[in-house]
């Protein structure tokens, strides 16, 4: 009871009616609120969700599917699945319906498809033939997070947003487990050999390992499938389907490939390459050809990826740029690992370059559009990104010194071994206890300057960077044909490597085309076909040194950033094109003698040190590791004679 001013208890308030009208049925209603229009909790949430409506308009009746009804396009799409997880053995793919099998609606869809080989082999019927897969076939992020979270131990969502993710034993890519099948024609067309990335496998391993990790794929009750484009050239572009046990790789490769609109996933029809990511689950290591529990198999005759023991996502994305480098040759376009950007202008310039180099963060400049970081092309019509992501080293990833980095993390990115706080989901990104690769995968318009799509004019400058980190080579030297040529093809690069006795000196690093695990050709065949479009279009080559200078690491100090933005912006307004020149001696590198913003006595590199001799003696060094290098390739003939080899030779270091 309340009291009133006199202390008298004030009567208690009756509660509120709640009014109720009897109507025609006899029962009683609430009339607060409109009735939910649901009889069950089921039904209810299933009004949540709403259908998705085409993003892009339908002009007339484009690809295979434009004509169908939903029920026969829906149809035809599962059989497509179902056929892509075939067995070749039993001749049959396995029964697929679209849906989750954990929901319960997932049971009552109608498309169900079977895929039959016309010449199936009469064999006993499976178990796996006899179960339904479920396909999770281009879920959302929000929908990739949601089965991640549930389903994938070591799940996390930070506090950005982004889904933390483990890729498990495996930390990086496995180049000594990735294998090529040989054939008449990859025997001939491929680098095999000495420095080539390329390892062979023959027809029949292949086969077996492909039925292995299809035989895994169709003994779960999901499979997540992803039917996406490489190549924003619309002329150029590839159909690819990745087919995943996990959220984590589906997320992935959502983020790294080209994401097809609604209507082009009706129209998507028959993929022209396949990946089978069976990482979970190890290959035979008694099969033929295996030297470990992992195996990635490329077989470019069927348009087919087989991955076996290894959760790395990193291994889909390089796998299909080892695609790009072997198709699009064939074409007469240039694929390259290379950043890309272009000025407002729409002046382009490539930049290549190993890991610490400076790509990623030269390439990434606030005054010009980002048309990709790491994968392109280059044909007749322009240049163009081949994926449509970026996946970014986040080792002690800071605010201040990748703001674009770090803001793209959040929702929707996938955060690769990160190490974050239990309590607050904050990311310690100087953490390494799981390892110091660790990675963030995003879209590429989660880079503020992105330009979409991400096609660009030819570029009119290709910059070759090094971190030399012996301090000989000169900040910048303008290149010509040959010497662009050679420097493309010997991909140098010295990183700081630590001796038994503790004391750290550089240790030179050649990666042929600034690539050599993902080239499938020969490097003078890229090499020729760079030359070729820079003579076409104009192209200047510049190599820049991002390394030391005054002396190589321990005595010299490194280049600053400042100086090294200073003599890139040099390169972009044109104005490096009009400086005087200077030739050095061993390699014959043209140098500039002044640049606006740079100290003039650092451009020529013997200037900054106080031991001419010791200079001298590295120098020569230097030169002579270039030479041992290139001799893997003296003996390639380029075109019908071996003159263009022989200037490629000759623009080389000369001691």
């Amino acid at each position: 009871m309340a009291a009133n001013g006199t202390g008298v208890p004030m009567p208690k308030s009756p509660l509120v009616r709640i009014l109720t009208d009897k109507k025609g049925d006899g029962i009683c209603h609430d009339d607060s609120g409109k009735a939910v229009k649901a009889q069950t909790i089921d039904e209810l949430h299933s009004l949540q969700k709403k259908r998705s409506a085409p993003t892009t308009p339908i002009e007339g009746t484009q690809g295979a599917f434009a004509t169908l009804s939903e029920d026969e396009r829906q149809r035809q799409q599962l059989q497509s699945i179902s056929a892509s997880l075939a067995s070749l053995t039993r001749g049959t793919g396995p029964k697929v319906v679209r849906g989750d099998p954990a929901a319960k609606s997932a049971q009552a869809v109608s498309h169900v498809a079977h895929h039959h080989h016309v010449e199936a082999p009469p064999i006993s019927v499976s178990d796996s033939s006899l179960k339904f897969t479920h396909v999770l076939y281009n879920l959302s992020p929000a929908e990739l997070y949601e089965q991640a979270i549930k389903y994938e131990k070591g799940s996390f969502i930070t506090s950005s947003g982004a889904l933390a993710t483990l890729s498990g034993a495996k930390t990086g890519r496995s180049p000594r487990d990735k294998r090529v099948v040989i054939d008449e024609t990859t025997q001939d067309e491929l680098w095999w050999g000495k420095g080539s990335p390329n390892i062979e496998i023959d027809e029949h391993t292949f086969m077996v390992n492909r039925e292995r990790a299809v035989d895994y794929l169709n003994s779960l009750d999901k499979v997540f499938v992803n039917d996406q484009f490489l190549n924003w050239d619309p002329q150029n572009r590839i159909k690819v389907r990745i087919v995943s046990a996990r959220a984590y790789h589906s997320l992935f490769m959502h983020n790294m490939c080209i994401r097809p609109t609604l209507e082009e996933l009706e129209n998507f029809g028959t993929p022209d390459f396949t990946i089978y990511n069976a990482g979970q689950f190890p290959c035979n290591r008694y099969t033929h050809y295996m030297t470990s529990s992992t195996s990635i198999d490329l077989n470019l005759a069927r348009r087919e990826m087989v991955i076996l023991g290894t959760q790395y996502a990193g291994e889909m994305k390089k796998g299909l740029f080892g695609v790009m480098h072997y198709l699009m040759p064939k074409r007469q376009i240039l694929s390259l690992h290379s950043g890309c950007n272009m000025g407002k202008d729409g002046d382009v310039a490539l930049f290549f370059g190993l890991s610490g180099t400076g790509k990623t963060t030269l390439s990434t400049d606030h005054n010009r559009y980002l048309i990709g970081d790491d994968e392109h092309c280059w044909s007749d019509n322009c240049v163009s990104n081949i994926e449509g992501g970026c996946y970014a080293k986040c080792i002690d990833l800071s605010r201040e010194k990748e703001p674009d980095i770090w803001n793209a993390i959040k929702f929707g990115t996938v955060l690769e071994n990160v190490v974050f706080d239990e309590f607050t989901r904050e990311v310690d990104y100087g953490e390494k206890s799981v390892t110091e690769n660790t990675r963030a995968a995003y879209p590429i318009e989660y880079i503020p300057n992105a330009k979409i799509p991400c096609v660009a004019p030819h570029p009119k400058n290709v910059i070759l960077l090094a971190c030399d980190a012996f301090g000989v080579l000169p900040p910048v030297s303008k290149l010509s044909l040959a010497q662009t040529m050679y420097h493309f093809i010997s991909g140098y690069t010295a990183l700081v490597a630590g001796t038994e006795d503790g004391i750290k000196e550089p240790t030179a690093t050649f990666s042929a085309c600034f690539g050599a695990a993902f080239i499938m050709l020969h490097p003078t065949k890229y090499a020729a076909m760079l030359a070729d479009k820079m003579q076409k279009h104009g192209a200047t080559g510049w190599l820049v040194n991002t390394g030391w200078s005054g002396g190589s690491y321990g005595t010299g100090n490194r280049i600053k950033l400042a100086y090294t933005r200073k003599i890139i912006d040099a390169i972009h307004s044109g104005s490096l094109l009009n400086a005087t020149y200077e030739k050095t001696e061993v390699f014959g590198l043209e140098i500039p003698t002044e640049i606006e913003g740079v100290p003039s006595e650092i451009l020529r590199p013997e200037n900054t040190w106080d031991n001419k001799h010791a200079y001298k003696n590295t120098l020569l060094k230097l030169a002579g590791l270039f030479k041992n290098n290139f001799e893997t390739f003296t003996n390639y003939k380029i075109g019908k004679d071996s003159k263009l080899t022989e200037e490629i030779l000759a623009a080389g270091p000369n001691f």
